[in-house]
């Protein structure tokens, strides 16, 4: 990226994005016309380049983002309080198909992953503890303790127990997701056994739960139900963590392809430098690793409000299309199914970062999953089919998006932020900062700072270097949510609880 002030990131912007902030009457150039700022104007943020009437949109990304509220003037400091979103509800879509292979070559990379028995590859190997139920989350979590203190962890990577609130007094979809979800975690690639920890008496019935892992290794996934336990069930589950133990701890990494490579992209906290700097840079590398054969999965569908033509036009077919068309309008019927408008989410943080819209939003958002087309559409706790790009139906939340894409099978999620964050799910949870300063500021929580295209290095520069730091948390570098131990999983819940 040029050393510059500000940033035209399409030639048919009405904005350009400050890359620094802007004092009132500095003039800046932009397309051979001098403008001066009439506000001081905050980094990420944007300005108008020309005169808009009331009601005229606002373009950035080459995509309206919005319309003005009043008459605006070149040099003004558009905000969420000068910009209102075009978003309202459903809409009918037409399939104008744009899908290009990519040309990108490939390459004889591998990492060191845990080959699995069903022929799948993991890249931790972990021992976890699964509860059916909320209501056994202490026993869960006594025994997890228990372990780590007997083994020290020796010989795998870690020892987790996974708090949740359900598995019971939760009606139809609402139950099946907490199933779905608790069931995926159990059978993923990253966990060398599991210790499924049951009450006995929740909805969440134990047999009928372990029925839905289907073939499953039984020697690795085993099952407690602490109310047949006759005297303390923490004698029992620790003689069954022991063995599982002395499994797992065998297992080695081997070589595998980089197309075994499954990533969730996500961001969270994001700011007027997501969409020109951490996004591009994993849409960037999405695309390599489709290139090579590998998997990334998008989700956040509320945040593909406003893109979502970008993303339906990308599917490979017509059924793909139309599932994506049903992924978007359902969650706009559940947004006003209770009430609420479907363009109302830029956070507080967002909104100071630099982002004025959904529309904003989405725009930037979209670009994590780069220009690869769209092989498969998912929904919320569905486990993955297709190798290349996915898209999966699950809310923006950080925590819920980040659990979705970690049950769905990604090996770990990369995570773009601006403003930062510090929480990471089941699977490693890798931070890429937007700007040089949370990077500088929070070394404790970036894994890798993509605010560096704001200090000069390139994209062809910078990609290369992200693609090893992937490849280096996949062979078992830690990210810095695991070595600080910020790990949790959180379900997503719609109905009534009794």
């Amino acid at each position: 990226m040029e050393s510059t002030t500000y940033l035209k990131i399409n030639p048919a912007d009405s904005v350009v994005v400050c890359l620094c902030a802007k004092q009132k009457g500095e003039i800046i150039e932009v397309d051979g016309q001098r403008i001066t700022i009439n506000q001081d104007t905050p980094a990420g943020h944007k300005i108008l380049i020309k005169d808009v009437e009331k009601d005229e949109d606002i373009i950035k990304y080459g995509y309206p983002i919005g319309h003005a509220q009043q008459a605006l003037k070149a040099g003004d400091w558009v905000n969420e309080h000068n910009l209102k979103t075009n978003l309202s509800g459903t809409l009918e879509y037409t399939y104008q198909p744009v899908n290009k292979e990519l040309d990108i070559p490939r390459e004889d990379r591998t990492f060191r992953g845990y080959r699995r028995k069903n022929g799948e590859v993991g890249i931790r190997n972990e021992i976890w503890i699964v509860p059916t139920v909320g209501c056994v989350n202490g026993i869960a979590e006594r025994l997890a303790t228990q372990l780590r203190q007997e083994t020290g962890s020796q010989g795998i990577d870690a020892i987790y127990a996974w708090h949740h609130n359900y598995g019971c007094s939760q009606l139809s979809e609402d139950h099946e997701n907490t199933r779905k979800i608790l069931r995926d975690i159990c059978l993923h690639p990253n966990t060398g056994a599991v210790l499924v920890l049951s009450l006995g008496c929740e909805n969440n019935q134990p047999e009928d739960f372990m029925a839905m892992l289907g073939n499953y290794d039984q020697s690795r996934i085993r099952l407690l139900v602490t109310q047949k336990v006759e005297g303390d069930e923490m004698d029992e589950g620790m003689c069954i963590l022991r063995e599982l133990y002395g499994i797992a701890r065998e297992d080695k990494r081997e070589e595998v392809p980089v197309s075994e490579l499954r990533v969730g992209l996500k961001c969270g906290g994001s700011d007027g430098f997501s969409g020109i700097t951490a996004n591009p840079l994993v849409g960037e590398f999405s695309d390599w690793l489709v290139a090579q054969g590998g998997t990334s999965v998008l989700t956040e569908v509320p945040e593909m409000f406003g893109a979502e033509t970008i993303l339906m036009n990308r599917c490979r077919t017509r059924e793909l299309f139309d599932q994506t068309v049903a992924m978007v309008n359902n969650f706009k019927d559940y947004f006003l199914s209770h009430g609420e408008p479907v363009g109302e989410n830029p956070s507080p943080g967002n909104k100071a970062g630099g982002i004025s819209t959904l529309e904003d939003k989405a725009l930037g958002c979209t670009q994590k999953c780069g220009k690869a087309p769209v092989s498969g559409v998912m929904e919320y706790g569905d486990r993955l089919q297709n190798k290349g790009l996915n898209l999966l139906s699950a809310p923006g939340n950080d925590l819920v998006a980040a659990t979705a894409l970690a049950s769905c099978g990604c090996h770990l999620v990369l995570f773009t932020t601006g403003r930062g964050t510090p929480f990471g799910t089941f699977v490693p949870t890798m931070k890429i900062a937007t700007n040089p300063t949370l990077a500088k500021n929070k070394p404790n929580w970036v894994d890798f700072s993509a605010g560096q295209l704001v200090e000069g290095r390139t994209m062809q520069e910078l990609l290369p270097e992200f693609i090893d730091k992937v490849i280096a948390i996949a062979n078992g570098e830690p990210t810095k949510n695991e070595a600080n131990g910020y790990r949790e999983i959180s379900i997503f819940k719609n109905g009534v609880t009794l």
